[in-house]
């Protein structure tokens, strides 16, 4: 269940979200560590566990790349649709953890940064499960539409803004907003809204305890599900309108 939100006002007047912010960095940590875990041991004979799956995420993303942008452009864009992926998923799933501070700084009375709040929960929190984070992501995907367009295009990208008429210009430029909006609520509203459904399971009192057990189990396995699938989703979206911008309709 969703706690009050923690914020964190610096001395230039700038406010961030503290609960978001340490989550989200949680996550880098633990994505570079599945990372250098993946490639410890690399060998081109029999892969250990990590290896093999490291590389069931780099094939399943080169395909999407591939399929959507071809041979070179997809070069460019692999490492950063490679973090994306890695990125999504890991923060899907953090609003699944219990948490494993067991609330130390609580315990210690430790209340700098309001780490005591932060992880006074019993669960963690979902990056993924705060706007700001995803649209963060999305504004990302709407940068890299122009960057991509523009070197790969030049300044013939804009053309196909007034196409087939100028009088169209208007619904493009509409249509260009539209995609990082839905990609950002779209991943939003499905983290957020399984991290409150499930935190209302696990509050249900008395003769309810054994079906809410029951259901939360259920609940986080279909989380999960929707957690894979939703991190996927943003990646080939991701990819699909980067190609859009980018390659040529010849290709």
């Amino acid at each position: 269940m969703h706690e009050e939100t923690i914020l964190w006002h610096l001395s230039n007047g700038m406010t961030f979200h503290g609960r978001t912010l340490i989550m989200t960095w949680i996550v880098m940590v633990v994505c570079i560590i599945f990372c250098l875990l993946g490639v410890r041991k690399l060998t081109s004979g029999k892969p250990g566990k990590m290896q093999n799956l490291l590389e069931f995420i780099v094939d399943l993303v080169d395909g999407i790349a591939q399929g959507n942008l071809g041979s070179a452009k997809a070069r460019v864009m692999m490492p950063y649709l490679l973090s994306l992926i890695t990125f999504i998923f890991f923060s899907n799933m953090f609003g699944l953890l219990p948490n494993f501070t067991f609330k130390v700084f609580s315990i210690l009375g430790i209340e700098h940064g309001k780490l005591n709040e932060i992880f006074g929960g019993s669960s963690l929190m979902s990056p993924t499960a705060d706007i700001n984070t995803t649209l963060a992501l999305a504004l990302l995907t709407f940068c890299l539409i122009f960057i991509m367009g523009i070197r790969y295009k030049g300044v013939h990208y804009f053309k196909h803004f007034l196409e087939p008429t100028p009088v169209f210009a208007l619904i493009h430029v509409i249509d260009l907003i539209s995609k990082p909006m839905t990609l950002a609520f779209r991943l939003f509203g499905n983290i957020f809204a399984g991290e409150i459904l499930l935190g209302v399971i696990l509050m249900l009192p008395g003769f309810f305890v054994f079906a809410g057990s029951f259901m939360s189990a259920v609940w986080l396995a279909f989380s999960i599900f929707i957690g894979c699938i939703q991190s996927y989703v943003f990646t080939v979206l991701t990819t699909a309108y980067i190609a859009q911008a980018a390659v040529s309709e010849e290709h």
